[in-house]
């Protein structure tokens, strides 16, 4: 029978209870982690969200009644246990805050009692994740989450004091907006009272924020919830939270600066982590030629080397195709994996071939410097030493290559370069490495649409430089765009924004929009612009992703209270859901039968 705690306060958490108190009283509340009978005794673990503290019940000391209450006393009962602090009598527990202390219990009050939980509630858990996310209240008692849950508290604090100390003002952006059919699906809600109409929920607050800089509010910050309808990953949520910022009268290396400083604060003091500023930056088309990728992982080597001229008149089809294609060849050095097994070579190869690469050729450098190649057959001896050469191939290294268009080769190589360090151990996780990228192309060419797009959104600013070359080479403007790294993690982005409404129509232009389109779309925002906008620029941080690496995390969903699934369902409140007929009448929607029923 389930307890009051009338007239009974809590006086300290668990680990709040330290040696400076053995001889006082304390009274603690939290749930039963663990408890022994040992007859006679009776050992209990008392866990909160600060950890664990042991208590012992021995009838001497708490009475008959409290006895035989801690008799009764199992895994997750919630109880108030008022005891006296004393020096552990046992062996010292050196894993526990608390481990050379415990407390002599006198009473105890059962608050709570509970069925026996569908899996231990313990760190580093065993048991599978959709299970846990089904009952992720139980989950959520784990240490090791709590600690994550926390750390993300504690890095929102420190954002938003750093903010105000910097000048920057907090303001809410709308949930309920307009849906813009650029960038990623949007989820729509109804309105029962516009019918046929509807709201979009925001994918990030870009124009508000653009907004409150024509409002005159030079700094804005926000903690913002956005949602994009769109598949997941383990790094993506149908819903997530941006730590977003705005500021007037700036340019690219203003905003860098800024959260440069706040990324050392949040490191040092989160997790007593040094960033040394500046942060080191590198231009798209170098991260591009370098590791495969606009987000290079800097951990470890194994660059990509073009060897497209050295290969240039062999004789290996493979490579000869794909140069008068106008692609190239590109290589990767995997230092001393010269002796790596056929089959794991052969796993590599489909591994490529899951990034759109038909093959990869290698060559393997046995320690007395003789060669296996897959293709050596085709190259006369001049011609593989020099590519070896090119490679810095040394006795033990293997190499491995793709020939395609640039672009495809940069993706698989790129991939490649991660799975072959992921396998020798090269990634850890107690290391940071982060990098801006700047320079990215404003536009990208898309098949599907057959027109350019933009890479960030059509409110990126491209480099002054580049303007000439908006109408009669697009795809050579570099944008004002920047992302911040770390650890081959895409952690934020931003850029800066067009003012100009010059630039702005040349863009619009770019993108296939007629200025009515454009108006259709960014009406509110393009009118604003007509009276008096300041130069402004942006920068937003995807939150989960950055407490996920801080914490040292593979999912995203480790360090949100309440995630989705991969299908974006939650299992613990089985939403999405259906919704009862009336509410769908008063919305005035009808929900079409499947294909199947229909034709029956």
């Amino acid at each position: 029978m389930a307890e009051s705690m009338q007239g009974l306060h809590r006086s300290h958490r668990c680990t709040e209870v330290n040696n400076t108190m053995i001889g006082n009283t304390v009274t603690v509340m939290g749930w039963v982690q663990k408890s022994r009978n040992k007859g006679g005794i009776i050992f209990v673990d008392l866990r909160d969200r600060s950890g664990i503290l042991q208590v012992i019940f021995e009838e001497a000391n708490c009475g008959e009644e409290s006895f035989a209450k801690a008799e009764k006393l199992r895994s997750e009962f919630v109880v108030a246990i008022t005891g006296e602090v004393a020096k552990r009598g046992g062996a010292v527990n050196e894993n526990l805050a608390t481990g050379d202390i415990e407390v002599i219990a006198k009473d105890i009050r059962i608050l709570a009692e509970a069925d026996t939980p569908p899996f231990p509630i313990e760190e580093n858990s065993k048991t599978k994740e959709d299970l846990r996310l089904k009952y992720r209240y139980l989950d959520l008692r784990r240490p090791d989450l709590q600690k994550n849950i926390m750390m993300r508290s504690k890095v929102t604090t420190l954002v938003r004091s750093f903010m105000a100390d910097e000048g920057f003002i907090e303001i809410e952006t709308p949930t309920l907006c307009k849906s813009t059919p650029e960038g990623a699906r949007d989820y729509l809600v109804p309105s029962r009272i516009h019918p046929g109409e509807f709201y979009a929920l925001p994918q990030s607050p870009q124009i508000y924020k653009q907004l409150l800089m024509c409002s005159g509010y030079d700094r804005y910050f926000q903690i913002a919830r956005c949602y994009r309808d769109e598949d997941l990953r383990a790094d993506r949520q149908p819903e997530f939270t941006q730590i977003d910022m705005e500021l007037s009268f700036v340019d690219v290396d203003d905003v860098i600066d800024v959260n440069e400083r706040l990324l050392a604060k949040l490191f040092k003091e989160v997790i007593g982590v040094d960033v040394q500023l500046p942060i080191q930056r590198m231009t798209y088309k170098e991260a591009m030629e370098r590791f495969g990728s606009d987000k290079p992982d800097l951990r470890f080597g194994m660059e990509l080397c073009d060897v497209t001229d050295v290969v240039k008149d062999c004789e290996f089809v493979v490579f000869k195709n794909a140069i008068e294609a106008g692609g190239s060849v590109r290589g990767i050095n995997a230092e001393g994996q010269g002796a790596m097994p056929r089959k794991k070579i052969d796993a590599l190869v489909d591994f490529a071939k899951g990034y759109g690469a038909k093959g990869l050729a290698y060559i393997a450098i046995h320690e007395d410097g003789t060669m296996k190649s897959s293709f050596a057959k085709f190259m006369k001896d001049e011609e593989m030493q020099a590519l070896v050469e090119k490679m810095n191939g040394k006795p033990g290294d293997l190499l491995l290559f793709a020939a395609d268009k640039s672009k495809l080769v940069y993706d698989v190589l790129g991939a490649l370069r991660l799975e072959i360090a992921n396998q020798l151990g090269l990634l850890k996780k107690d290391e940071y490495r982060f990098v801006w990228i700047t320079e990215f192309p404003l536009l990208e060419w898309s098949e599907e649409l057959g027109r350019y797009q933009a890479m960030h959104h059509p409110f990126t600013m491209p480099m002054e430089e580049d303007l000439q070359y908006i109408e009669s080479d697009p795809g050579r403007v570099r944008a004002k765009a920047y992302d911040i790294v770390l650890n081959g993690t895409e952690i934020g982005g931003g850029s800066v924004r067009i003012h100009q409404d010059d630039i702005q129509e040349m863009m619009f232009k770019a993108l296939g929009f007629t200025m009515e389109r454009a108006y259709d779309q960014f009406g509110f925002l393009l009118n604003a612009f007509k009276y008096g906008v300041p130069p402004h620029a942006g920068l937003a941080y995807g939150l989960d992703r950055l407490v996920m690496l801080m914490a040292q995390e593979d999912s995203i969903r480790d360090v949100i209270a309440f995630p989705k699934v991969k299908d974006a369902s939650c299992l613990m409140s089985e939403a999405p859901n259906t919704v009862d007929a009336k509410q769908l009448e008063e919305l005035g929607i009808a929900i079409a039968k499947p294909e199947a029923e229909t034709e029956e």
